[in-house]
């Protein structure tokens, strides 16, 4: 039998497969799951769904998430009056700005890149925001920027072709102390080991003599 299950379900599963580390098993059990679920359970998870990108989009200034319900373009930390906006710290992606928060040790604000360099995948530099952080620093109230890539090669390339890109702007360019897992995303590292490679940081220029 080529369809054991329901078109529909058959349909679910197919799209649930295509989320990040999610198999043919894992859509199946998620699938069946959801289809437990009461009436009313599935209406709220569908209204959610429905809303989701009319919803949440992203800083106007940082690139990171925002809730535009909220009615305003900015993110909570580019809004927060207590962060030290001379303090950049610059990430591939959202999810990374969250591990670093949860270290609890960077009161700074973020950029958020959107990539990384990767040639061999065709990402190269109309791949990352980079006339947005360009523009960011021709504002001069920066004191330092920090490069919290993550430690595999892209991202190190990633790093050390923005420290070169960015050197005009005569201001201090960090990055995090080695102590990652070489080879790991960043957003997966837990707050301990973000806190000692933050307060550990080191400066890039200095690092590459």
């Amino acid at each position: 039998m080529n369809h054991p299950y329901p078109k529909i379900l058959e349909d679910l599963m197919e799209l649930l497969r295509s989320l990040p580390g999610v198999g043919r098993r894992s859509a199946e059990r998620m699938a069946m799951s959801l289809f437990s679920w009461d009436a009313e359970k599935l209406e709220a998870l569908a209204r959610l769904l429905a809303e989701l990108k009319k919803r949440v989009g992203t800083c106007s200034v940082c690139g990171n998430l925002a809730d535009t319900a909220e009615g305003t373009p900015l993110c909570p930390i580019c809004a927060s009056p207590v962060r030290d906006a001379s303090f950049l710290c610059i990430v591939e992606n959202t999810p990374q700005i969250r591990s670093i928060e949860a270290s609890g040790s960077f009161r700074g604000v973020y950029h958020v890149l959107g990539g990384r360099l990767a040639p061999l995948e065709g990402k190269g530099i109309e791949s990352i925001s980079l006339d947005a952080l360009e523009k960011r620093l021709e504002s001069g109230i920066f004191r330092e920027v920090i490069l919290a890539l993550s430690p595999d090669v892209e991202g190190q390339a990633t790093a050390v072709f923005l420290a070169g890109r960015l050197a005009r702007f005569s201001l201090r360019i960090s990055r995090l102390a080695q102590g990652l897992p070489a080879g790991s995303d960043l957003s997966y590292a837990d707050p301990a080991t973000i806190a000692a490679a933050l307060s550990g940081r080191t400066s890039f220029d200095r690092e590459e003599k």
